[in-house]
Parts: structure tokens; C-alpha cells; sequence
């Protein structure tokens, strides 16, 4: 008995793809193998002498090997084995370090001689100033500074987010960043200044208020992408302008519980007594400034473990800007205050990191910062531990950041001479390294 027709013409139809299918495999085109993935780029850096971010003495004949984005080795000339093929990096007459950081700037300011806060804020648009901003990074990046902890957006909200992601991905050149979008202040008490009292005014930094308030606040710029909260502990709102605590201590509990909940830590701008003590007591992780700071906080932060930035080099330039000429007129007894309290700091024994508020001061220039805490009594290689160990392990990054030793990251710097001698060779860099990319070569 003969099959249905329709049951002939399933099985051919079958047949028929059956065999296209064996054809169609027999005349597609061959597709190339696929590439195996290039080996990470192998670097040798061989310098005259290496700081290794820890050690007081220079490490002289030293060569380091740089395998992909971490480092792989590094040691005596002869003793380390070189990869067959590695390519070769001579630096005579220079000296490798980390790289640097610094932990306090605002790389959506520029200097106050070139155009004043409030019309920063007020009058220059959020494109203009991350425009400029790329421009920062770059230059923050070639003068050798690999991580940036900037401390407010001082009214452009959450544009250093966005250059973070940016830097991330490549599309700009920058240093690592660590942000904390638009800081915090208590209602009333930032700026800009100066507007009739019926005129709102956009502000420099989200004001809050209460315990609910605060608690709001610091989820709303977690969820923005802060990794730090910067907290204003003080400003200067008090009855003639001078400088007074803002936040309660049940505010600043919440404030410190609700960041650490997230695993954040805070920061706090903190220039009275007062107002420090309160932050310190409260849990926050560095103090900024400190102006005020006496015998006393000092040794409380030692105890609480509370790092310090003292922030020289912005108290010399906005003096510099109002026409003090460092050198030829009698010294400003703002100066003179910082002056001491460093020396009070460095007596003390607290963890000083190197912090500097660039922006206040043009980027690029970070080094400054560095040059006036030898000025005002720290040893070179201690402002050097400053700007790599000490400043990794203040943002809790020491496991791969702020030191010349095999798995770390390969943000390195290279600058003629002995900065150890003479900090002032920082300015003379030769050679940049961020994850292993070289950024600068001369």
C-alpha cells in the first residue's frame, strides 16, 4: 500500500533539508580562527634610584618590571629576571615612586585670581565647567598625581561622577577619582553670599537639616555615585562672619551611621574647635584644614585614628590673591597660623596626608602642597610618604595603590634628581605611568 501523499512529500522535504544542510555546511566559507588574546605589555623601568613609598632610604639600582597593569617584580639590577621581549625604559638620573595623589581637590574649580567662587557658581554654565574640568584631570594626571579625592562639586552637581566614568572608560585622560558629589552643609550657612534676603540663590554645595534630613540627603548622594560624604562641620555664618559649628551631634551621628551603613566613609571641612570636635567624636575619617586645631583635638584624632589635611597651600594662595608678596612682606597672621598648627600636627603624631584644595590654585600645581609641609618642618621622604602610602591607606586602597611592590597597580612616576633631597624635583617629571599605560614620557 503506497504512502499518503502528503506523507511522500514530508519525507522528501525532510531529504531535501537534510541535504542542503550538509551542502550549506560544505560551501560556507571558512571563518578565521579566532585570535588568541595579545600577551599583557612587559615593562622595564630602569631608573638610578627607587622610592618605594615606605622606606626612608632610596633604593639604588633597582629596576621594576611592569607586566599589563600591575607590577611584577622589583628589585636589585640582575637579581629581578627580565621577560624575553620586554621593552626597556632608561631613566638616568632619575628617581621612581609611586604615583601621587592628592586628597583634596575640586577639579571643577579653577583659581579664585582668574574668576571668584560666586561667579564660578553662579555664572559659569555646568558644560563650561566640566569642559574645563577635562582639561584638570589631564594636566592633574601629567604632573604625576594618579589618584584624586575630590571633596565637592561647589554647585555643579553631579558632574564629577560623570568625569569619573569618563576616566573609567577611557574616553578622557585623568587620574583615579574618588567623589562626593555636591558635600553637604546645614541650611543657611554656605554660599554665595552677599543677595538680598528675599533672593534665592543656587548653592555651592545640598543643604540639609534635622535627622530625617540628613539621613535623606546622604542615601540621595550614595545613590548619585558618592564614595565619600563630605560634610561642612563649620562655616563661616556666625553673627560677624567669623567661623562657627553647624551641624548637632544627634545630626552628625546620623550622618556617620547612614554613610557607614553604605560602607562609606565621611570627610569633614573643619576649621573651628568646636566644630572638629564634634566631626571626630561623631566617626568621621579625615579632617580637612583644621586652622583651629589644638594640642588636645590633635591627640584625640591620633586616638580615634582620624587623618588630617591640612590644606597649606590654599591658606598661602587666596593670601597670595588679596597681595601678600611671600618673600618681601611681613608674614599674614592667617600664615602664621597654619604655620603653627602644622608644627603642632607634626609634634602630635596624627596621620597627616597630603590634601592640598587644588582648584582653589591651578591644577597641575598640586605639587605645591608637598613643598610647603617641607617649608613648615616635614621631613621630604615623610611628605613623599604622605602623597603614596599614608594617602592609599587613608582611603583604604593601600592594597594596591601607594607603593613600588609586586601586584600592585602600575601608577608610577619618574622625575630627575632625589626628590628625598630636594621635594622640589617633583615638578621635573619624566616619566608617567597609570595602570601600566605610559601617560608621559620626556
Amino acid at each position: 500500500m503506497s504512502a499518503p501523499r502528503g506523507g511522500r512529500e514530508t519525507g522528501r522535504l525532510v531529504i531535501t533539508l537534510a541535504a542542503a544542510a550538509l551542502g550549506g555546511a560544505a560551501l560556507a566559507p571558512r571563518l578565521p580562527a579566532q585570535a588568541a588574546p595579545a600577551a599583557p605589555r612587559v615593562l622595564v623601568l630602569e631608573p638610578d634610584a627607587v622610592f618605594d613609598g615606605t622606606a626612608d632610604a632610596l633604593h639604588r639600582g633597582w629596576v621594576v618590571v611592569v607586566r599589563g597593569d600591575r607590577i611584577a617584580a622589583a628589585g636589585p639590577k640582575g637579581a629581578v629576571p627580565v621577560p624575553e621581549g620586554a621593552e626597556r625604559i632608561p631613566l638616568p638620573g632619575s628617581t621612581l615612586l609611586p604615583g601621587l595623589s592628592d586628597l583634596h581637590s575640586h577639579v571643577l574649580l579653577h583659581p579664585y585670581d582668574e574668576t571668584p567662587w560666586n561667579d564660578q557658581v553662579l555664572r559659569e554654565s555646568l558644560s563650561l565647567r566640566t569642559a574645563r574640568a577635562v582639561n584638570h584631570l589631564r594636566r592633574t594626571l601629567e604632573a604625576g598625581f594618579t589618584l584624586l579625592r575630590d571633596l565637592g562639586t561647589e554647585g555643579a552637581g553631579y558632574a564629577d561622577v560623570g568625569l569619573k566614568e569618563a576616566v573609567d572608560q577611557g574616553i578622557i585622560l585623568g587620574p583615579r577619582l574618588l567623589v562626593t558629589t555636591k558635600a553637604i552643609v546645614a541650611t543657611g550657612s554656605y554660599g554665595p553670599k552677599g543677595f538680598g534676603s528675599e533672593i534665592g540663590v543656587p548653592q555651592g554645595a545640598e543643604e540639609a537639616d534635622g535627622v530625617e534630613g540628613v539621613t535623606r540627603v546622604v542615601r540621595d548622594q550614595i545613590g548619585h555615585g558618592a564614595d565619600w560624604i563630605k560634610i561642612y562641620a563649620d562655616y563661616r555664618w556666625g553673627p560677624r562672619g567669623e567661623a562657627r559649628p553647624t551641624f548637632t551631634e544627634p545630626e552628625w551621628e546620623a550622618i556617620v551611621r547612614t554613610a557607614a551603613s553604605s560602607g562609606r566613609p565621611v570627610v569633614a571641612h573643619a576649621s573651628t574647635v568646636e566644630g572638629m570636635r564634634r566631626a571626630i567624636v561623631a566617626g568621621v575619617e579625615t579632617i580637612e584644614h583644621g586652622d583651629a586645631a589644638t594640642p588636645e583635638l590633635l591627640a584625640l584624632m591620633k586616638q580615634r585614628g582620624v587623618a588630617f589635611c591640612p590644606t597649606l597651600a590654599a591658606t598661602e594662595s587666596t593670601t597670595r590673591y588679596r597681595g601678600w608678596k611671600k618673600g618681601t612682606d611681613p608674614l599674614p597672621p592667617g600664615v602664621a597660623q597654619k604655620q603653627a598648627m602644622f608644627r603642632a600636627a607634626l609634634a602630635s603624631g596624627v596621620t597627616i596626608c597630603n590634601g592640598s584644595d587644588v582648584g582653589v590654585f591651578a591644577h597641575g600645581d598640586n605639587a605645591l602642597e608637598l613643598e610647603l609641609m617641607v617649608e613648615y618642618g616635614m621631613r621630604p621622604v615623610d611628605a613623599l610618604r604622605a602623597a603614596t602610602s599614608v594617602n592609599a591607606r587613608v582611603v583604604h586602597r593601600e592594597r594596591e595603590l601607594g607603593q613600588v611592590a609586586p601586584g600592585m597597580l602600575a601608577d608610577l612616576v619618574a622625575v630627575r634628581g632625589d626628590p628625598t633631597a630636594d621635594i622640589r624635583r617633583l615638578r621635573d617629571v619624566q616619566l608617567v605611568l597609570k595602570g601600566g599605560a605610559v601617560v608621559v614620557r620626556r
